[in-house]
């Protein structure tokens, strides 16, 4: 039985909205623990999920799934209680989700690579009863952190860690495996039921400044976006979806991610890390049909050297998100990997919008794809909150059928990301096409201001990937003592290709783009900082390049 009435700090969709989205057929009142029972009775024996060297079926996944919500209900947990789930691309991540879905408390999903300052904000932020994470994992101690946490985290009254767990903490594995206290108990059956209004999950705000936001879903919205996203990727029976990035990331969860693939009866396989390294012999050895990636790691896929050394025959499709996607990177896909690119623009928050599979070549390149849904709602709007004339730059403002009405406690952010009527403030530089598709231009925040000029750093970053020495790019800000800021290039350069900021420069303006906008500075980097989710950190690479500039200064 559901709990009546919303958690208490998550902004509801108002009722109109909830109702025409009810008799549309998009929310089907089914909560994700009842999707997840449905997938699994009709996978059987097909493989359900591969990490490492286990496989495991659909009716194993969902014996481990029940044994560990019993194992919940039985520790305690109940309907709305906050679990900081922090676990990386193993199954335990997948056991833990639908478990906590079947009993109606909340995972929180945070990502492998927060850290103290994260996990401290998101257990006191969430008041999360429960914390689930590695013993270790890439050489960090989780435990220890959480232990150095937990003593200012009074809501705080289970650890439980995959691995070897220590004393004063509860084995996860024996308990998914029916060998610890709490497994076996009173059962999942005996607590209360959630219902499909109610929240389900909460993703982590993907921002580069500040502490992140908390993200609410509902099992009803949450489920409509697995669905069409799954369908609109073209995932069946057949298919196998290869994860590599975070799973706890929106992109690789459910849009369409694991839960995507899962709805379809397809087979998951988890890798540890998305190099080339690690993900081209699993493409070879699973016969791997579909992944997502990021920008960054798609290049490095395309340049390895790895990849003519493995067949990756099977791969039909790769989804490319998180980031803007350069027309000369995304034409480069099909020659090189055999399989199809298709553009991914969408955000935690909710609006997702994909290039078909058939579209024309020119959409699939230059274009981030459409809604959807047919009530994903669009307005581009210019600095005075007004529509621009079709085909003109203007930020996107967006509701729908599965984008948040507000984040969990934050009404004063509520005020200015969201609009009186309920639109979405996204923060993005968008055009829509001749085609109707989206052509995602930069941020609102993205801007270099040079003296007054406002440059966009996308729009030189996508002009210098066409220089034929430039491998990836990223162009951010650096202090000027006149201007306020400059422009600066931090380049990856292909192997043996010299470059130098003259060359640049003269590229540039052949290339026509005005004299302003071009880099002051070149940085040669061997790699980018990446964000949490696989970003490039311009944050990061501002505060380097800030750094550098002042060692230069005092050495002057």
């Amino acid at each position: 039985m559901g709990v009546d009435g919303l958690l208490e700090g998550c902004v509801p969709f108002p009722p109109e909205f909830a109702e025409r989205y009810r008799r549309k057929g998009y929310w089907k009142g089914k909560t994700l623990g009842d999707c997840f029972d449905e997938w699994t009775a009709r996978g059987g024996a097909r493989t359900a999920v591969v990490a490492d060297a286990e496989r495991v079926s659909y009716a194993e996944l969902a014996r481990r799934v029940n044994r560990a919500a019993e194992a919940f209900a039985a520790l305690g947990l109940r309907p709305r209680d906050r679990v900081l789930l922090q676990l990386h691309n193993a199954p335990e991540f997948l056991y833990v989700a639908f478990a906590l879905f079947k009993i109606g408390a909340l995972p929180v999903l945070a990502l492998p690579a927060h850290r103290e300052a994260e996990i401290r904000h998101l257990l006191a932020f969430s008041e999360a009863v429960a914390y689930v994470a590695p013993a270790r994992l890439r050489g960090f101690d989780y435990v220890g952190m959480i232990r150095a946490i937990a003593p200012h985290t009074p809501h705080l009254r289970h650890v439980l860690v995959s691995g070897d767990a220590p004393p004063g903490t509860i084995a996860l594995d024996a308990m998914i495996r029916g060998r610890a206290p709490g497994a076996g108990g009173t059962g999942a059956a005996a607590a209360p039921r959630p219902a499909a209004a109610d929240v389900a999950l909460f993703m982590v705000s993907g921002g580069t400044t500040g502490l992140p936001k908390l993200i609410p879903h509902t099992h009803d919205d949450y489920a409509y976006i697995v669905d069409i996203s799954a369908a609109a990727a073209g995932l069946g029976p057949d298919s196998v979806f290869l994860a590599v990035l975070p799973i706890a990331h929106n992109f690789s969860f459910g849009t369409p991610g694991v839960l995507g693939a899962l709805s379809r009866g397809a087979t998951v396989v988890l890798a540890p890390s998305p190099n080339p390294e690690v993900a081209l012999p699993l493409i070879e050895r699973e016969r791997v049909t579909n992944t997502s990636v990021v920008p960054a790691v798609l290049i490095q896929w395309l340049a390895s050297p790895l990849r003519a050394q493995h067949d990756l025959a099977s791969l039909a499709a790769v989804q490319v998100g998180g980031s803007r996607l350069g027309a000369e990177v995304a034409q480069r896909v099909k020659p090189l990997l055999g399989a199809t690119v298709q553009q991914v623009y969408g955000m935690a928050e909710g609006l997702n919008n994909y290039t078909r599979l058939d579209d024309p070549d020119e959409v699939l390149y230059t274009t981030q794809g459409r809604p959807l849904s047919p009530d994903d709602e669009i307005m581009v709007v210019g600095d005075d909150g007004r529509p621009v004339a079709p085909g003109e730059r203007g930020e996107l403002l967006t509701r729908g059928p599965y984008t948040i009405r507000g984040y969990y406690k934050a009404p004063e952010h509520n005020a200015a990301s969201f609009t009186p009527d309920g639109f979405y403030r996204t923060g993005d530089l968008v055009r829509v096409t001749a085609s109707g598709n989206l052509s995602v231009e930069g941020r609102v925040k993205d801007l270099i201001n040079r003296g007054g000029e406002k440059i966009s750093a996308e729009e030189v970053e996508n002009a210098l990937l066409r220089h034929p020495a430039v491998q990836n790019v990223a162009v951010v800000a650096m202090p000027h003592p006149v201007l306020g800021e400059a422009v600066c290039a931090c380049v990856i350069r292909r192997p043996g290709a010299p470059l130098t900021l003259e060359a640049l420069r003269a590229f540039l303006e052949r290339a026509g783009i005005a004299r302003f906008k071009a880099p002051e500075r070149l940085e040669i980097v061997d790699r980018f900082p990446l964000t949490s989710v696989g970003k490039i950190s311009k944050k990061d690479l501002r505060a380097d390049i800030a750094a550098r500039l002042r060692a230069e200064g005092e050495a002057a």
